[in-house]
């Protein structure tokens, strides 16, 4: 059994500032992190998940401050555009809108969705648009995720991190030295050697601790085919979409993220049917104008087997990476450093397994969510008719038997951590727009509850249209303006 009483982070990124902050915060105890300035950051994707709201407020961070040195933007959720044959866009909204529900059962979902109807709660984010009465109150939040210019938001963390008391080092680590047991003594740098009790490795794909420890990446590429990316900037407009952009290419798909005056973008796609100067020229062809594309980034997506070895962690994409369908990056590093907070104090063998399995439950479980995606009835390309018939992990599968004739439950997830990112609403939202539901059985599942919970639905739906259309609202830009300017 053990107790760290110091703890080093090697990497600077998103990741690595997290976990010290949430770890600085839970323990009065010296963390530091080592990074060298001359490695920068991936930048791929800027969105957040909800989860981010209990890391704000877990470790003091103002929203209005945060938007103001992040350029940050809200996030109300994902639109999905062109990834059905028939064109037709949907939403994923990232909180849980529709929470009505009957013991487990979300009968607000169901009746929408046996009546093959779009209505999404909260229709003005999809207009761009938010609640007035939300402004000059800095503890209440219209949502509870952001668009985030990803350089400002590491440099805001920095600043942040250092108020809390978190030393950082600029050094490069060149050699790991091993006691007896086969735990990690001391980090040997460029400038200095660092002795600690626990590490934690946010050296993204270069896991420069944890292979060292006997970690072995397991690919997900079987399932999941994106394998590129080329992500390149573009300039301010009128108003700011509330949501993130997710547009089907031929080859992939592009995103487009709102930050305070400009737009961070990118081609995720799939390097065995287009090259990236292919990939540029098609994304040029869709905006209609030229891109200046500043990276190209090639990956393989999967995790780790264990991101816990001995007294060392991997958070970040030291110990995951999948493709930003889903913004899950972020996520990910939150959910796994509040987990070791609560694991590593006094922890043994035992101990380790639990949290490694905690860990693996949730990157199946974003990797289950992100194929889940890719079952649409696109067949315009070669790529969107190989996609639809790429193998589907058992997990997906098994639920997908039931799913099709009822609606997910809170149930069908207790086997797992409830550190997942995705659970039944998320889940639903998904199968609803892709249209992978059998509407007449959602429908009688719905009709046979004793309760008239049909009705009960509809009289909610339409009590929040009025509701909708009493308050007053501001379009997103103006929204951040005038707390950049008067707060």
């Amino acid at each position: 059994m053990k107790t760290p009483e110091s703890i080093c982070i090697v990497g600077g990124g998103s990741s690595g500032l997290i976990a010290a902050m949430i770890l600085k915060q839970r323990f009065n105890i010296p963390v530091i992190i080592i990074k060298s300035k001359s490695i920068g950051t991936i930048g791929v994707g800027e969105g957040s998940t909800e989860h981010w709201k209990e890391f704000m407020d877990f470790v003091g961070l103002d929203h209005y401050e945060l938007i103001k040195e992040t350029n940050a933007t809200y996030k109300a959720g994902l639109m999905f555009e062109n990834w059905r044959s028939d064109g037709k866009p949907f939403f994923h909204a990232v909180g849980v809108p529709f929470a009505n529900r009957y013991s487990q059962y979300k009968y607000i979902f169901a009746n929408q969705i046996a009546k093959n109807d779009p209505y999404m709660q909260y229709d003005y984010f999809w207009n761009n648009r938010l609640p007035k009465h939300f402004l000059g109150k800095s503890n209440e939040w219209p949502v509870n995720q952001f668009h985030f210019d990803t350089n400002k938001l590491n440099d805001y963390l920095t600043k942040k991190a250092k108020e809390m008391g978190i030393d950082f080092f600029d050094d490069e680590i060149i050699k790991l030295n091993f006691d007896n047991e086969g735990y990690i003594k001391s980090l040997k740098g460029k400038q200095y050697t660092y002795e600690y009790d626990f590490y934690i490795d946010c050296t993204g794909f270069k896991r420069l601790l944890i292979d060292q420890l006997g970690a072995k990446w397991k690919s997900y590429s079987k399932y999941l085919k994106m394998n590129s990316a080329i992500v390149f900037p573009t300039g301010d407009e009128e108003n700011y979409n509330a949501w993130s952009l997710s547009k089907a290419l031929d080859a992939g798909w592009r995103f487009k993220l709102p930050t305070y005056g400009r737009h961070g973008n990118g081609y995720i796609f799939d390097s065995n049917y287009i090259t990236a100067d292919q990939a540029k020229e098609e994304i040029e062809k869709d905006l209609g104008h030229e891109v200046d594309v500043k990276k190209h980034i090639t990956f393989d997506t999967g995790a780790i087997d264990a991101p816990w070895i001995k007294n060392c962690v991997a958070i970040g994409l030291s110990c995951n990476f999948l493709e930003p369908l889903e913004a899950s990056s972020i996520g990910t590093s939150l959910q796994q450093t509040f987990i070791l907070m609560h694991k590593i104090i006094n922890y043994n063998d035992r101990i380790i397994k639990d949290y490694n399995k905690s860990v693996n439950d949730m990157t199946d479980n974003a990797r289950d969510f992100v194929a889940l995606h890719y079952m649409t009835d696109k067949t315009n390309t070669q790529f969107w008719i190989d996609a639809a018939n790429n193998k589907i992990p058992d997990s997906l599968a098994e639920k997908l038997e039931v799913w099709r004739y009822k609606l997910p439950i809170v149930e069908d997830f207790n086997h797992l951590s409830d550190y997942v990112l995705f659970s039944a609403s998320n889940f639903t939202m998904v199968m609803d727009g892709l249209d992978l539901f059998d509407r007449e059985c959602i429908d009688r599942e719905l009709s046979m509850h004793n309760y008239d919970l049909k009705g009960t639905a509809e009289k909610i739906i339409q009590e929040e249209k009025k509701w909708e259309k009493s308050i007053e609202t501001i379009s997103h830009k103006d929204f951040l303006s005038t707390i950049r300017t008067y707060y």
